[in-house]
């Protein structure tokens, strides 16, 4: 095993060619050539004066970090997730952004720019992460945490914030300043440059900013994340937030295609800590009544969804379920205003897991997943996809980290994923660049396994085919090898070049820098630590270059969708200016009974209930279909006990329930549910900005197929998928994905065009007043304008053309409309024939009263207007018309 600070002989560029035939293995293996040309460079070490070595040749500076190395791995700076907070226990200081130029020289950016400090933090002690590089390749965004306690037990909460540092050159000043506007008071982290002026990053600020949520507590263990992705426009303060999840997103970027590439934590699953109160734990779950500050306390820990976990048995018992988990860290995509979010290319689970269990145990065609009889193309499973990067020399090409959630500080195994945009994720393998050993720890007993080299972290692919990463050789666990007070880690991260390994795959090689040394001690608060002229850890390195800005492909709205606007004579512009004004999202499914031919987890023989319209693979069980129940996340899992609760929420999927959403009613439907088109579409108004997810379920309300993410949509996005579980190629039955103009979405627009809309005048350019004229009386005997009157809580339809003067072709009119002989108190809606009846009442009224409104009500193609009685007795309804629309 090699040593951390050893320097290995050069392997000329000319010695590493002789390797290329044996790189030519099939995806299981490397993959591809990386093109490591390595050179003998004397390298002038600013933390090591006087020495040099053999080094990494590279065609550009790399900036990177140090770290004092930290034995602790939970919620810690260099963890997997909950990796933002600030104090001295989770990110001690002394670190500082550091320059590494080709010629050998390196540079302390922070020091030079009056910023760190060697011996005692105390006060103005620094950590920084995550510096990514602009366009222009002049200057780099970053975050740095400025401040330490100036004694022992001084409390103070310190927050990450994002700086801009240029002067980047070799005889440059460095010089570092503040983005201003960014959100104060919280952590903001993994920073990088826009397209159009703008910083993206993470932050934990609230999704609404309520000082009452803070924290946002994840899913699993209940430990504060970033709330999700958000992007300021630094001059004007302009900031917006592009997703919200529910457990933390992580290591964004944008890649060569536009697209806003990160890793987001996926656990859609019940509250573990919850689970375990049930059984006489000790974590003081309980729920609060809703988001607001002052919400009561329940004595309740119940969920909605999704169904149980496997462990509560006394849940499952008497039911068909198996039992959900979900646990991962995979490759998502947005578009740079947030929109369109996903997947990257739409893999999933069945791309790219081992193993997962089917949600029913008494349907003969639902199936365990197991990768190696599912027939599927990729060999190489993997569990997670960390600290993503684009190979700059192959777009589409993304590296990544495959590393257990613990113990490794988010080191484990390098691998890839080649998806460039359009391909299809089903045909696309996962490449071991580094050997499957890598991927885990051994026990401190266990012997090392075959082809274990260590830890990979910060995978770099530089613009001259290079690939550098930062590793350890251990291959345990990390633990304290000191004390408290003098810790040590067995982790000695390095940055470091790869060489080909007898077993084709790549291991760590020549280390980019001489090593840097730093004498620190802070308060934590405490106890007083201190690291004697300890090797800093080097992380987090990016090339200093200047690059092409992307351009994202436009994202049209599709043909079938366009074509339902178009037919009911709404501009999609303008519908989508309303939905921005009240944040919402509209979401279109063209037929939810398609599924990917590869989940065969859920049901996938699927019929709309009622209707023969179905997709049906190989016959067996075939599952009706009715409705589609949305849910959305609410921050109410308290933690720690009602009556002296921990700061912060945990988000808990909630029926929906937000105000400003209104769709279409659903009478007999489950609540916060629409109801499936007969051509198995689906159409749904729903929050912007809030995490959101949905099941379909039976005519009953019991669920059929359930969503296993959370997505988050924009203000004003109308966000069409073609079928439930989206195609990767083909669905159940070998159909390419649908192209059907789904009527459920012609249902809503009619919605928003007749009821929800603002206020317009009739569509029509010319107004015909006729002398008053009565149209209908229900008082009159039995006939199409005549009686019966409205039945209680009912409605009638009536065609209001060819009569008193009011042509075929007329498109709205001037009505006055009075109640007569009121059974009970209540009141009239009026609605176009081919719509529903709005929410706006058109007359109140009372038992017995007389009353009358003057109303402009738009006519149904077929001169139809509906209206419906809100009373619980009959009532009669008189029409006066006095002009019309054509």
């Amino acid at each position: 095993m090699r040593s951390e600070t050893s320097v290995t002989p050069v392997i000329e560029c000319g010695a590493f060619l002789r390797y290329l035939p044996l790189m030519r293995e099939p995806a299981s293996r490397i993959g591809t050539v990386f093109s490591l040309a390595l050179a003998s460079v004397a390298l002038i070490g600013a933390g090591s004066p006087g020495r040099s070595t053999l080094a990494v040749s590279i065609p550009n500076p790399i900036l990177f970090v140090t770290q004092v190395p930290i034995p602790a791995d939970f919620a810690t700076v260099a963890a997997v997730f909950g990796n933002q907070t600030g104090d001295l226990q989770s990110a001690p200081r002394g670190g500082d952004l550091w320059i590494q130029y080709p010629g050998g020289t390196r540079k302390n950016l922070t020091q030079l720019a009056g910023y760190g400090a060697t011996g005692s933090q105390d006060g103005t002690g620094i950590a920084v992460r995550e510096p990514a590089v602009h366009w222009s390749g002049t200057k780099a965004v970053f975050s740095m945490l400025i401040g330490a306690p100036i004694a022992q037990y001084v409390q103070a909460n310190y927050f990450w914030q994002l700086y801009e540092v240029t002067g980047l050159g070799v005889a440059d000043t460095p010089v570092i300043t503040k983005v201003p506007n960014q959100p104060s008071g919280f952590n903001n982290v993994a920073p990088f440059y826009g397209t159009d002026g703008r910083i993206l990053f993470a932050s934990d600020r609230p999704r609404n900013g309520a000082a009452h949520l803070y924290p946002q507590l994840d899913e699993y263990e209940e430990t504060a994340t970033v709330t999700g992705l958000w992007s300021l426009h630094p001059a004007s303060g302009d900031l917006r937030m592009l997703n919200h999840s529910p457990s933390g997103v992580f290591s964004p970027t944008i890649d060569s295609y536009g697209r806003v590439i990160f890793t987001r934590w996926d656990h859609l699953q019940r509250d573990q800590q919850a689970d375990a109160d049930a059984g006489g734990g000790t974590y003081g779950t309980f729920n609060y009544a809703d988001e607001s500050a002052g919400a009561a306390r329940l004595n309740s820990r119940g969920e909605v969804f999704p169904e149980p976990r496997a462990a509560r048995t006394d849940l499952l018992a008497g039911t068909n379920l198996e039992g959900h988990s979900l646990n991962h860290f995979f490759p998502w995509q947005i578009r740079e205003d947030g929109t369109e979010e996903e997947t990257l290319n739409h893999v999933g689970r069945h791309e790219l897991h081992s193993y997962f269990n089917r949600v029913f145990n008494d349907d003969p065609n639902l199936h365990e997943f197991i990768s190696v009889t599912s027939g599927r193309v990729n060999p190489n499973p993997i569990e997670n996809f960390l600290e993503i990067k684009e190979d700059p020399a192959n777009p589409g090409h993304y590296f990544g980290i495959d590393a257990p959630e613990f113990y490794t500080h988010a080191g484990g195994q390098i691998v890839r994923l080649d998806l460039p945009l359009g391909a299809r994720p089903d045909q696309t393998s996962v490449v071991y660049v580094t050997n499957r050993a890598t991927a885990t720890f051994r026990g401190d007993s266990d012997p090392v396994p075959a082809g274990h080299s260590g830890f990979y972290r910060n995978p770099l692919p530089l613009s001259n085919g290079a690939l550098l990463t930062v590793h350890t050789s251990e291959t345990r666990a990390d633990a304290n090898t000191g004390t408290r007070n003098t810790p040590g880690s067995r982790y000695a991260f390095r940055i470091k070049s790869l060489q080909l390994s007898g077993d084709g795959t790549l291991v760590a090689d020549q280390t980019l820098t001489t090593g840097i040394t730093k004498t620190v001690s802070y308060w934590d608060p405490d106890v007083r630590v201190t690291y004697a002229n300890v090797t800093l850890w080097e992380l987090d390195p990016v090339e200093v270059r200047a690059r092409p800005v992307p351009s994202a492909a436009p994202s049209p709205l599709p043909a079938p969708e366009a074509s339902i606007f178009a037919q009911e004579g709404v501009d999609p512009a303008t519908f989508r200016a309303w939905l921005m004004s009240r944040d919402l999202a509209v979401i279109v499914s063209r037929d939810v009974t398609t599924r990917d031919a590869l989940d065969q987890q859920q049901p996938f023989n699927l019929r709309i209930a009622g209707t023969a319209h179905q997709t049906v693979s190989n016959g067996g069980k075939l599952y009706d279909v009715a409705h589609f129940q949305l849910y959305q996340a609410d921050q109410i899992r308290g933690l720690g006990g009602a009556v002296s609760p921990r700061p912060g929420r945990r988000v808990l999927a909630q029926v929906m329930h937000e105000p400003a959403v209104k769709n279409l009613p659903n009478p007999g439907g489950p609540p916060g549910s629409v109801r499936l088109g007969t051509d198995g579409s689906m159409a749904a108004f729903v929050p912007a900005h809030r995490a959101t997810t949905w099941h379909m379920s039976d005519a009953a309300g019991t669920p059929v197929v359930r969503e296993r993410y959370w997505l988050t949509f924009q203000p004003g996005e109308i966000r069409v998928c073609t079928s439930c579980h989206g195609l990767s190629s083909h669905d159940q039955a070998s159909h390419a994905e649908p192209v059907n103009a789904p009527e459920a979405l012609r249902q809503v627009v009619r919605y928003y065009r007749d009821v929800l809309g603002p206020p317009t005048s009739p569509v029509a350019s010319l107004f015909f007043p006729i002398a008053p004229c009565r149209l209908l009386d229900t008082r009159a005997g039995a006939g199409p304008l005549g009686g019966p009157a409205l039945p209680a809580s009912g409605q009638r339809l009536f065609t209001l053309t060819n009569a008193c003067g009011v042509p075929a072709d007329a498109k709205a009119l001037t009505l006055n409309v009075t109640v007569a002989g009121a059974g009970g108190a209540g009141a009239l809606r009026l609605f176009p024939g081919d719509s529903v009846a709005a929410d706006a009442t058109a007359i109140n009224f009372g038992l017995g009263a007389t009353r009358a409104n003057n109303a402009q009500i738009r006519l149904a193609p077929n001169g139809s207007v509906g209206i419906a009685n809100d009373a619980g007795a009959p009532v009669h309804v008189i029409v006066d018309v006095s002009g019309y629309y054509r």
